[in-house]
């Protein structure tokens, strides 16, 4: 039995972030993160080359995970700037890039899908009372908003990766209410690759207090997923927030194949460190599970995807099984 992930290093541009979830641990307060120059970035991107030539861990997908700079703000246009940059310096030095940048325009997505084989946004939940709480500070999280990023993407064969946050005040019944909203959009446009399932684990920044998520829960929710889910969405959970082995195996058998971007650092969860790959390869196979390297594109979205980022993406899906 395979279990997939994706061998990943996480770029941020900023940190700084208009909304306040109540329960981020990510955010910097706008003017309060500097923002990371494209020779840092090149250095970084260097170094990772460097491994790879030495058969040290190696590295396909470059997630360009960024705070979001207001869409009116007059430094917009620069931050968009810098995300594209990210993504072409990426490309060009080898690597695949998956941007996960918060709200987008129509153009400026229509824009990054130039320079990224895949692209990113969390759903969360589509319950309108979380804005009265959790998300009252956070004007990009309304439903409608998020629903719409998952249509752009959709119009535009944008290869898609979203998810539910699960624990932050919703119910059972919204939980469905969030799946079947994805499962519509994908139906129509058949762009989602992947649903995570993300449970809400508390850190040290955020000012959210509530009760942790249950993780035996966990297997039940991803088996509801996997019934309202079509059967070519991969349902990703991430291994630095089951770290029960037993819990991680139940989810794995009521349906989850994915790992998610496997990372030095998870930047969203940074109190939550990620295994490594091939300590939890080894504890995997104990358990009959083979844990497999992929790509962050899927092949069947490889048709989505310009000329030349083609080419590159069938050299790593030949060289991905060496890894």
């Amino acid at each position: 039995m395979y279990i997939t992930y994706s061998p990943a290093y996480t770029i941020v541009p900023t940190y700084e972030c208009f909304n306040r979830c109540t329960y981020c641990n990510f955010r910097a307060e706008p003017g309060k993160s500097p923002w990371i120059s494209l020779s840092a970035a090149e250095n970084i991107l260097q170094n990772l080359q460097n491994q790879h030539q030495k058969n040290q861990h190696q590295v396909c997908e470059i997630l360009i995970l960024s705070g979001e700079v207001h869409p009116h703000s007059s430094r917009r246009q620069e931050w968009f700037q810098l995300i594209y940059n990210l993504c072409e310096l990426a490309l060009k030095m080898g690597f695949l890039p998956h941007t996960n940048a918060g709200i987008l325009s129509f153009e400026e997505m229509r824009t990054l899908k130039q320079v990224n084989v895949s692209m990113g946004l969390m759903l969360e939940q589509i319950t309108p009372k979380l804005s009265e709480n959790v998300h009252k500070y956070a004007p990009s999280k309304l439903p409608e908003t998020r629903l719409q990023q998952l249509q752009w993407a959709g119009e535009l064969q944008v290869p898609f990766t979203t998810g539910i946050l699960l624990g932050i005040g919703e119910t059972e019944s919204d939980r469905e209410d969030t799946l079947e909203a994805i499962s519509r959009i994908h139906k129509r446009y058949h762009h989602i690759q992947e649903v995570i399932l993300q449970p809400y684990s508390p850190g040290s920044q955020e000012s959210y207090h509530s009760s942790v998520f249950n993780p035996l829960e966990l297997p039940k929710v991803i088996a509801k997923a996997r019934e309202i889910l079509p059967t070519e969405i991969v349902i990703q959970i991430p291994p630095n927030l089951v770290t029960n082995q037993e819990w991680l195996i139940a989810c794995l058998e009521a349906g989850a194949t994915d790992l998610g971007g496997i990372s030095p650092k998870d930047e969203v969860n940074p109190d939550y460190s990620h295994p490594q790959a091939e300590i939890l390869k080894k504890d995997l196979a104990t358990q009959g599970w083979e844990l497999v390297p992929r790509l962050p594109i899927y092949p069947q979205f490889d048709k989505y995807l310009s000329k030349e980022i083609q080419f590159q993406v069938q050299q790593w899906r030949h060289n991905i099984h060496q890894l």
